[in-house]
């Protein structure tokens, strides 16, 4: 079995296990702040997939969100990043939009990524061939009117660095067609891989690899263009992440910094 197709057995495995816990009681607890939830059905999502890798790859290196696997990418050898649940506010809260999420990645190059949002039907996946959404294989937008984009925050940072989002959120209003916000980073990222959406960007300093991995990949193997928020091309732990159809991505850039500055 290839990396990717134990990527995307793993996602879709997990994902299974967190859609039959989807709107079920469930004790939720809370970890850096009170809106930071983890339930059960995070770490067992994570768990089957970690079965699910070890299963073809015994040794495999695991990165992941929850218990005690590594938080970051090693810059040699071979790893999985793993979010079992990216939106779980949204997934606590009954709203369908959150994911499964598995990455493979070879000497901290992503190889092959998988999301599947189980509520929503939707599966995309990517290797070095392209990006598909439920087999069918994607692109991202052709819109070159930067008035006509439909441009998505993720990430959100904190209470503590509210106002910084906030600017964003009004520079984002401000300077382009319209704004969406989803509370799933991953989700987000498939859209404008699918080209649902035009843009997606975050000013975070430092992202969690497992939020950020597959969806680059995602949107980079369906001809996007993903960068840091200086415009330089983006890498795990960078400044930010600004994600887009590439065509008018330098203003994209340049429109998001100025709520920065």
């Amino acid at each position: 079995m290839t990396r990717y197709d134990t990527t995307f057995r793993a996602a879709v495995e997990g994902a299974d296990v967190a859609q039959r816990l989807f709107r079920t009681e469930l004790d939720v607890e809370t970890k850096s702040s009170k809106m930071d939830f983890v339930t059960r059905a995070d770490t067992e999502t994570q768990r089957r997939v970690i079965e699910v890798i070890r299963d073809e790859y015994p040794d495999a290196t695991i990165v992941g969100e929850e218990e005690d696997e590594l938080k970051s990418i090693p810059e040699d050898g071979n790893a999985w990043v793993i979010d079992p649940i990216d939106g779980t506010t949204n997934f606590v809260r009954g709203a369908q939009l959150w994911t499964t999420t598995v990455a493979a990645v070879r000497d901290d190059e992503t190889v092959a990524a998988a999301t599947v949002a189980p509520a929503l039907g939707d599966t995309y996946a990517a290797d070095s061939d392209g990006a598909t959404l439920n087999g069918e294989r994607i692109s991202v937008s052709g819109r070159t009117d930067l008035e006509q984009f439909i441009v998505a925050p993720i990430l959100r940072y904190g209470s503590e660095r509210d106002r910084e989002f906030g600017d964003l959120l009004r520079e984002l209003i401000l300077r382009f067609g319209d704004l969406r916000r989803f509370g799933c980073a991953q989700v987000t990222l498939g859209m404008v891989a699918c080209g649902t959406l035009d843009a997606a960007v975050s000013t975070q300093p430092n992202p969690n690899p497992w939020d950020t991995i597959a969806g680059v990949h995602l949107v980079e193997r369906a001809g996007g263009t993903v960068t840091d928020v200086d415009g330089s091309p983006w890498e795990p732990g960078c400044e930010g992440i600004v994600a887009s159809n590439g065509t008018r991505h330098d203003e994209v850039v340049d429109r998001v910094a100025r709520s920065v500055r």
